[in-house]
């Protein structure tokens, strides 16, 4: 079925390569227009030409397109999928470690405290500056986020284009769909897991049989422990994971790693240097395929024929490629964890939120399943998190820099007005040149 699928970023070596290699494994979308675009001609060429070679191995299933113009490349566009960061892990050190030097409780600071902040402000222009093109150029276009923070900028895209079509995406679920069907001996298909939040702050609030509805929830509760004894990981499910499902019944599905970054005490049970460990590993893996793109490239140069390329041949496990197949082929489909508007969808939490939860797809949108209330516990925990997203968006938004420092404020992980200053005054110096004009 012919569309025009527009890849934003593809001359990232990760997320080119998965988003081909789930296209390929695609029995609809054959004979659509793929088109690449990045602002880095030379890492995009590197790409393009990678595919263009498999793409020819395997019979030139799609129409390849590459460009450096963003707008050229969104004309006519059906879908556009983004995946966007400016010096990711330059950054990424100096929202970690700029707080923490102030006394800030900060942990990861990727989604959430204080650099969760400043990689919003960073981030959120420059998905917007997409998104205008999009609402100028292809306005019927379903646009698909996967650049973190996902839950800010998505709720920046509601705020500023509430009728452009969209969804954030993040593969934290994976975790669970890898140990539920192993727990509960069924294929992941025949289970229906309710999980519920926000991005990286969620939590499975329901489990059941598709075919039967047969509540599944108290026998998962029954078997955790037991389940998880011996496969507890600190980068995954670990103390931190285990202690909120202790004191709060029902089980965070982001792992460790991730929902620390929104919960005060989290640095009671998650140790900083595996948080640290966390990003060298991710920037080591970053590197590691680049470098593996550029050696391929070569002998491409040279001639030589690539006995294993840049495309898988098993599904990356990023739900863009599915969740457009079921939009084409009108193929009901349920997924479990995808990022909407509010809307009725989660009664206890503000309604202009953006909020992490199961939908239904066909070809007639993205429905969230309707969750009626939270568990008052849950829906307090992520009320506060809602609240500084309303905040941090606002604060971008208007450019302001009171509310920034607000923002930062009453954060869990900062300890007053002061700290909220200084950590905003380095980090402002630092990286200024890719932030809003705060004012």
């Amino acid at each position: 079925m012919k569309k025009k699928i527009v890849l934003i970023g593809a001359g990232s070596a990760v997320f080119g390569p998965s988003m081909f290699s789930d296209l390929y494994l695609s029995k609809v979308l054959n004979d659509s227009t793929i088109t690449l675009c990045d602002t880095d001609e030379s890492k995009l060429k590197m790409i393009y030409e990678l595919l263009t070679y498999e793409n020819e191995k395997l019979g030139n299933k799609f129409t390849l397109e590459m460009t450096t113009d963003r707008k050229e490349a969104l004309k006519n566009a059906d879908f556009v999928i983004s995946s966007v960061e400016v010096n990711r892990f330059q950054f990424r050190w100096q929202d970690h470690e700029v707080p923490l030097k102030y006394g800030a409780r900060t942990l990861m600071g990727e989604c959430g405290g204080p650099g969760g902040f400043f990689h919003s402000a960073r981030q959120i222009p420059l998905v917007l500056s997409i998104v205008e093109d999009i609402n100028n150029l292809c306005p019927n276009a379903l646009f698909i986020n996967f650049s973190n923070p996902v839950a800010r900028i998505s709720l920046a895209i509601h705020r500023k284009y509430p009728k452009i079509k969209f969804i954030g995406l993040c593969h934290q679920i994976e975790f669970l769909n890898n140990h539920i069907p192993r727990m509960f001996n069924k294929p992941l298909e025949e289970l229906k897991m309710i999980v519920a939040g926000l991005n990286h702050f969620g939590f499975l609030i329901g489990l059941e049989e598709f075919k039967t509805g047969k509540n599944l929830l108290p026998e998962f509760d029954s078997k955790c422990f037991d389940y998880f004894d011996g496969k507890w990981d600190r980068f995954q499910f670990s103390d931190f994971t285990f202690e909120l499902y202790k004191r709060f019944g029902y089980f965070p599905h982001p792992g460790d790693n991730h929902i620390c970054e929104y919960i005060q005490f989290a640095d009671e049970y998650v140790k900083l240097q595996d948080l640290k460990e966390w990003i060298t590993n991710m920037e080591a893996f970053g590197r590691i395929e680049n470098e593996r793109v550029v050696r391929l490239y070569k002998k491409l140069e040279k001639g030589k024929p690539l006995k294993k390329g840049i495309i898988s041949s098993k599904p990356s496990g990023e739900r863009a490629i599915p969740i457009i197949e079921a939009i084409v082929t009108n193929k009901k489909s349920y997924e479990s964890s995808v990022n909407i508007p509010n809307d009725g969808i989660i009664n206890n939490l503000p309604q202009d939120l953006v909020v992490e939860v199961p939908v239904w797809v066909d070809n007639s949108g993205i429905k969230g399943l309707k969750l009626g209330d939270l568990p008052k516990n849950i829906a307090a925990l992520l009320r506060i998190e809602a609240s500084i997203q309303d905040l941090c968006v606002e604060a971008i938004l208007k450019k302001s820099k009171k509310l920034a420092i607000a923002c930062l404020a009453i954060d869990p992980k900062v300890k007053g007005i002061e700290m909220a200053e200084k950590i905003y005054n380095e980090l402002y110096e630092l990286q200024k040149d890719f932030l809003p004009d705060f004012r």
